[in-house]
């Protein structure tokens, strides 16, 4: 097939309009969908200067010429400007540079009209409010959003009994609490028991936003709300901190969010008063903001990916949830509730597990922590044909043979005997993008984030290896 073709038909059937200039910020290419958001056909656009299209832009607010100064991409930056006919429009916006053997030759901008994202946002806004409703037509809680208090916190390790008297203790407090841990681990099974503990907070909604799984144009208007006129197409809406007043706000991933807006949410924390998107007008909210991390996070702090000032307000009540390698003596306990849980939703009558089968469970570290043993007994239980779990129904993660013989190191390369250079970089490769992808728990996107790649390069050798990974349910 003719690749000209085959990119003519791509640009043609985009709903991203595309611009690159040259070094001084002339256009050299122009595509743009029937949105019609520059407001000039592309013959008109080739050779004229960026600021020529976009009159009320300057060198200091165009995202080109920061981009040419400085060789930095800037991604999904939000603009509101007046086009070539005089309109005023919103997009969001990626700029990169374009260098070619190491000398900028230009830069590259996509865009994409902000009324069509933001009409994402409300479907998803909406959404979460028709399922608040219907998890309060559902669950005993009263409407306000759970389903764990601290009697679905199974465990008998003293880690696990000082994990849940801290929480209990901590439960009618109106300070933050920073949770982290492994994934898998039941951050938000603890948040959610304490927030089902607290006597002001109880009857109030508990709402819960992930910060890695909503791009971050669209979390700012997601948490604070919009107002109408603030960009082309918003409307009055407000924001999960409107949504969540008198109750409880847990924000997962809190390491993800972007920096600029870490600082926003800082302010709230300090004064509990928030102010839509566009709008003039504050709100005081009574919302206590629970947050989680998935790795330690003084960890993050020195990656820069969470700021030092939020760390310190968020960790006045800070909590670890360990590792269920840590306390393999509730294991027991664990399959036992699970094989009861999967009793009833199965119809089965499954009484419990051989010693062997028990013992070997002990013995595997579970790096999937709690979720993934749930999710074995589940599939056990699923095809289990008697009453009992013994070793020929193990999966093959945990069976004797993998179990009980630990994992070969490669062998020690002597002087002459060195792999192919191209062989050994391809399986370091592959080792790298396994474990983004596992730290990622299967988001490839996050995975593409945390290797510094973009989301295509990953997903062309995640093909090219037969990387797999099946993504749970946080």
């Amino acid at each position: 097939m003719d690749h000209k073709f085959l990119l003519e038909a791509i640009l043609e059937h985009l709903d991203e309009g595309i611009l690159v200039v040259d070094t001084n910020a002339n256009v050299t290419f122009f595509n743009e969908p029937a949105t019609d958001i520059a407001g000039i056909t592309p013959d008109k656009a080739i050779g004229k200067n960026i600021l020529e299209i976009f009159p009320d832009l300057t060198p200091k607010t165009s995202t080109f010429y920061r981009v040419l100064k400085t060789r930095k991409p800037v991604i999904d930056h939000v603009q509101t400007y007046m086009n070539h006919r005089g309109k005023l429009v919103s997009t969001v916006t990626s700029t990169l540079p374009l260098i070619e053997n190491g000398e900028l030759v230009g830069a590259l901008e996509i865009y994409k009209d902000l009324t069509l994202v933001n009409d994402m946002a409300d479907k998803i806004s909406s959404l979460q409010k028709e399922l608040f409703k219907k998890n309060g037509q559902h669950r005993t809680y009263k409407g306000n959003g759970t389903i764990y208090t601290f009697a679905d916190i199974i465990g008998q390790s003293l880690i696990m009994e000082t994990l849940k008297y801290k929480a209990q203790k901590i439960a009618d407090s109106t300070s933050p609490v920073l949770v982290y841990g492994e994934t898998g681990t039941g951050k938000e099974l603890i948040v959610q028991a304490i927030h089902n503990a607290s006597s002001s907070r109880r009857n109030n909604p508990f709402i819960a936003q992930n910060c890695a799984a909503m791009p971050q144009t669209l979390l700012e208007g997601i948490l604070f709300g919009t107002s109408a006129g603030s960009f082309t197409g918003a409307r009055d809406k407000p924001g999960l901190f409107e949504l969540a007043d008198g109750g409880t706000l847990f924000l997962d991933e809190i390491d993800s969010m972007d920096t600029d807006l870490q600082a926003k949410l800082l302010r709230v924390l300090q004064d509990g008063i928030i102010r839509r998107l566009g709008s003039a007008k504050t709100l005081k909210v009574d919302v206590r903001v629970m947050a989680a991390c998935g790795k330690h996070p003084l960890r993050a702090v020195q990656e820069k990916t969470l700021r030092e000032d939020l760390y310190y307000r968020l960790n006045v009540v800070s909590m670890f949830i360990p590792p269920l390698k840590e306390r393999k003596e509730d294991i027991p306990l664990l399959a036992a509730h699970f094989i009861k849980t999967y009793n009833r939703k199965l119809n089965k009558n499954v009484t419990g597990m051989s010693p062997q089968t028990a013992g070997l469970l002990q013995q595997y570290n579970w790096p999937g922590n709690v979720r993934e043993l749930k999710f074995t007994i589940e599939g056990i239980m699923n095809f289990i044909e008697g009453d009992t779990i013994d070793l020929k129904v193990l999966p093959p993660d945990v069976s004797p043979l993998l179990a009980s013989q630990p994992k070969q190191a490669a062998p020690e390369e002597t002087p002459g005997q060195l792999p192919p250079l191209e062989k050994a970089v391809d399986a370091y490769e592959k080792e790298l993008i396994e474990r983004a992808v596992e730290t990622a728990n299967g988001n490839y996107a996050k995975a593409a984030r945390l290797l510094k790649v973009p989301r295509q390069t990953l997903h062309n050798k995640v093909k090219k290896y037969g990387i797999s990974w099946k993504a749970t349910v946080k």
